[in-house]
């Protein structure tokens, strides 16, 4: 991964292969951000009018290189659009500047270093650029040829180092800053491995392999659930959805205690490794990218570490529902009915409404445990997607305040989330003449039904989440900002936020 550095040096004597400048948009053309002074005296001052009139406007996601002025070691000088111009007196937000640097760092692949000349007015705006350089310079190789001429066939290497200009090395602010970027986009990109990894070499058991390898380096507690001991404890909901697979299902728990926590938090993740649909069988066209369908359990996964890695004053414990969801003839088939962890029966209408079916489970058992919240994180429901789009994830709850809360601390962190109701009215259509419920609903309104089905399984007075990810999970198409192609690691950030601001007691 890109090494990040906190540098005092000047632009100018700093050998690096580009300098970074910002640019934004102001209203008679760009304007050189702060941050850049020395670069823009070398120009005479004159460097906004040299990048408008080769085509910069500032705008968001922009890339400009030119020649480096007379006298510097970097040879280029790459201008990011930072978008709008902020107000007089006010810097530029968090993502803003989060995304810049992620275009920035990507435009630099192949480079050994790049010196970062972004604002930087507070120890907060170096953690954002150190995020953005570290989830923008992400790639995914691990499939791609090694060797003598791979990089001709497989692309350039990421960027290898980013100093940012302008920050303190010496300040504790600006180096735990750091260190939390570091920690927390290393776990995110992690989640992005597995969520790009080939089913083939993903399954269920070696999800809970990678978890258990993490936990024992990070001092997590881990255990995993087997067929065996699944069958054992009656979790029919995930052993019902995997009954279909020649791999079989697991349910990983991971543990981060902190000894001065007076607050739990409990996250579960829905962990489909591949979702074929089942019996009910996705059509043509929509089976291609359903290696995805293990992000929320990659996400929650990522949390757990992220949490443990930068020794929040919370308990944190992940839940993994781990399964592949196949067609064969042991599988599940549409009319049966399962029997949940909770006792609940469900009877199956669907096979491809299985996410619910292990999160149910889980849920439960999370339940058992009475922590403070529970957050599961799921590739719900393509509804969510036509409501919401590709970017936005949709955020239900049984408490409107703690829903409220969730959806706070994902725009801190530059998540777009929106709040979605649970309406009363759908519950009746999951009313099953055979079953205590049915596992389908209502057509319109999916994503809500879904929502509703999994509060019956969170236990009485514990404020629960539910975040719909269908959408932003896996980007089908290009990269931008500091989001690459492929596995995004959605939810990640703003489980940790939730975390943070619990340690803290301020999530309200």
């Amino acid at each position: 991964m890109t090494a990040l550095t906190l540098s005092t040096a000047a632009a100018p004597g700093l050998r690096a292969d580009a300098i970074v400048i910002g640019v934004a948009k102001g209203a008679e053309g760009p304007v050189v951000a702060p941050g850049a002074e020395a670069v823009d005296k070398a120009y005479d001052g004159r460097l906004a009018g040299v990048l408008e009139t080769l085509g910069a406007s500032g705008a968001e996601g922009e890339v400009t290189k030119l020649p480096a002025p007379s006298g510097f070691k970097a040879p280029v000088v790459v201008a990011v659009g930072l978008g709008a111009e902020p107000e007089k007196d006010a810097g530029f937000d968090a993502e803003a500047l989060r995304r810049a640097a992620g275009v920035a760092a990507r435009a630099l692949a192949g480079s050994k270093k790049a010196a970062f000349a972004l604002p930087l007015a507070e120890a907060a705006d170096a953690g954002a650029v150190g995020e953005g350089v570290l989830l923008g310079a992400y790639s995914f190789d691990a499939y791609k040829e090694t060797g003598k001429d791979a990089k001709a066939k497989s692309g350039k290497a990421p960027l290898a180092e980013a100093a940012l200009l302008g920050g303190k090395p010496r300040d504790k602010a600006y180096k735990a800053a750091i260190e939390r970027a570091a920690a927390v986009s290393e776990e995110l990109n992690r989640a992005r491995d597995l969520i790009n990894t080939p089913p083939n070499d993903l399954n269920p058991e070696a999800f809970a392999a990678v978890a258990q390898a993490a936990a024992k380096e990070h001092g997590i507690k881990v255990q995993v659930l087997d067929e065996k001991a699944l069958t054992k404890g009656g979790y029919g909901g995930i052993l019902g959805v995997g009954a279909g697979s020649a791999a079989g299902p697991r349910l990983v728990k991971l543990s981060y205690t902190s000894s001065k926590a007076t607050k739990s938090l409990a996250f579960v993740g829905k962990g489909i490794t591949y979702d074929s649909g089942g019996i009910s069988l996705k059509p043509a066209g929509h089976n291609e990218t359903m290696k995805c369908d293990m992000a929320g359990a990659a996400a929650v996964f990522a949390a757990v570490v992220a949490a443990a890695r930068l020794g929040l004053e919370v308990n944190v414990t992940g839940w993994l529902a781990l399964a592949e969801n196949m067609p064969s003839g042991s599988a599940t088939r549409p009319g049966d009915v399962l029997r949940m962890y909770s006792g609940k029966t469900v009877e199956v209408l669907n096979t491809d409404a299985e996410g619910r079916l292990v999160l149910a489970d889980a849920l439960w058992a999370a339940s058992q445990e009475k922590p403070d919240a529970i957050i599961d994180v799921a590739t719900l429901t393509g509804a969510m997607m036509l409501a919401l789009g590709s970017r936005t994830y949709g955020i239900m709850a049984n408490d409107d305040a703690f829903r409220a809360a969730v959806h706070e601390a994902s725009e801190e962190v530059g998540e777009p989330a929106w709040p979605m109701p649970l309406p009363e009215h759908l519950r009746k259509g999951m009313d099953s003449a055979t079953a205590d419920i049915a596992n389908m609903g209502e057509r319109m309104g999916g994503g809500l039904v879904a929502g509703l089905f999994l509060r019956e399984f969170v236990g009485e007075g514990i404020a629960w989440a539910h975040l719909d990810i269908a959408g932003p999970a896996f980007n089908e198409g290009g990269p931008f900002g500091y989001t690459p192609k492929g596995g995004t690691g959605t939810a990640v950030r703003t489980l940790v936020r939730v975390a943070e601001r619990v340690a803290l007691g301020d999530l309200g």
